[in-house]
């Protein structure tokens, strides 16, 4: 097993970081930034550069369970549930906060043809919109801004962490206390599920607006992925694989950059693909990366640099995105001519990231823990 001191971490009784699956998170990080620009070059989820980038929200599903097991499944003897809930807002909730008041910043830049209902949005709306956003509360569709239905309109990837929020309150109140036997059923189950909906939607896509359809897809892409990493946590000793970092990075640039499978007509395929790929080889990415060791050196350093600024890009990228898609749409703009704004945006949202980590996110975290927790947390 690889570790490395928690750094940034506010809790001073953290456990040791897994180094390899945080550069993991890194690397699946950029990978959505990098789809998200390219998406505005698509007409439809058939023609999608890097096409299943969008998997990396389920990676993250099950990276996120798998570590849940391993920091807090021996930790409830002397824990409570508020000290478990106080913990999981501190470590994400002040990212939350400024994604959304930087997607409110950029909301009006982003206006155009495309999304002619954000010139007619009032101040006011817009700054309610970002008030219940501080609150991760989803917001109807009669509430929606931009005209994408997204349940977060100021920053769509935050609908992921209202569904990690929903995964960490099933865990804390009910899943901790299933024995191994009851959780291998409730992952069969959960992979039943998924592969159902990979088979009928042709694809996983989908958990961002807040209706009954949509709900369900979110649901379904948590549930197995989560709790299958938190089984992974508890049944599987990490091994020693050399070159681990490597090699479980490439798997999944690979897997996430592989072609729509099956055009439009045969979607079943594509959703097969999906299902599997979340149910298989996700699992085994997750173990190369807990079974390796990194060397202090250069790549140390990029797999931290990349852990560090994993959940920070993740959730201050899209409103730069937005600017560089509704101009993409607006003006027609081939990717040919657009790609070194693709790549200075890239670069923008390195940047944003890595000073909301420093400069706000370990201080605030730190300041917090401080003020709410009781003990060492």
């Amino acid at each position: 097993m690889n570790t490395t001191s928690a750094q940034l971490s506010a809790f001073p009784d953290s456990k040791r970081h897994y180094l390899i699956l945080d550069g993991l998170r890194g690397i699946a990080a950029l990978m959505v930034v990098i789809f998200h620009i390219l998406e505005a070059h698509s007409t439809s989820y058939l023609d999608m550069m890097m096409n299943h980038g969008y998997l990396a929200v389920d990676f993250f599903f099950l990276l996120s369970g798998y570590v849940i097991g391993y920091a807090y499944d021996d930790r409830w003897e002397k824990m409570s549930l508020g000290e478990f809930f106080k913990r999981r807002l501190i470590r994400l909730h002040p990212m939350i906060i400024i994604g959304m008041i930087l997607g409110a910043i950029c909301f009006y830049y982003q206006a155009g043809a495309y999304w002619p209902a954000i010139a007619e949005t009032p101040v006011w709306k817009l700054l309610l919109i970002m008030l219940i956003g501080f609150t991760l509360l989803p917001v109807p569709l009669s509430m929606d801004i931009r005209g994408w239905t997204e349940m977060h309109p100021l920053d769509g990837p935050a609908w992921s962490l209202y569904f990690e929020y929903i995964a960490n309150i099933l865990y804390a109140l009910f899943v901790r206390r299933f024995s191994t036997t009851a959780l291998a059923i409730l992952v069969f189950l959960s992979g039943c599920a998924l592969i159902h909906l990979g088979f009928n939607q042709g694809d996983v896509i989908g958990g961002w607006a807040f209706d009954l359809k949509q709900t369900q897809v979110g649901m379904t892409r948590m549930m197995y992925p989560f709790f299958a990493g938190l089984l992974l946590s508890r049944l599987v000793k990490p091994a020693q694989i050399k070159n681990a970092f490597i090699w479980s990075g490439l798997l999944l640039i690979v897997f996430l950059s592989i072609p729509r499978l099956g055009g439009a007509e045969q979607l079943w395929m594509n959703g097969l693909y999906d299902s599997l790929v979340i149910i298989f080889v996700f699992p085994l990415i997750v173990f190369i990366g807990a079974s390796g060791e990194v060397q202090e050196g250069f790549m140390s350093k990029v797999s931290k640099f990349l852990g560090d600024i994993s959940f920070p890009i993740y959730i201050t990228h899209y409103p730069v995105v937005y600017i560089y898609f509704g101009w993409v749409k607006n003006s027609k703009v081939p990717l040919s001519e657009s790609w070194p704004y693709g790549v200075l945006v890239v670069c923008v949202c390195v940047s944003i990231a890595y000073l909301s980590l420093k400069f706000y996110d370990v201080p605030v975290r730190r300041w917090l823990t401080k003020r709410f927790m009781t003990k060492a947390a």
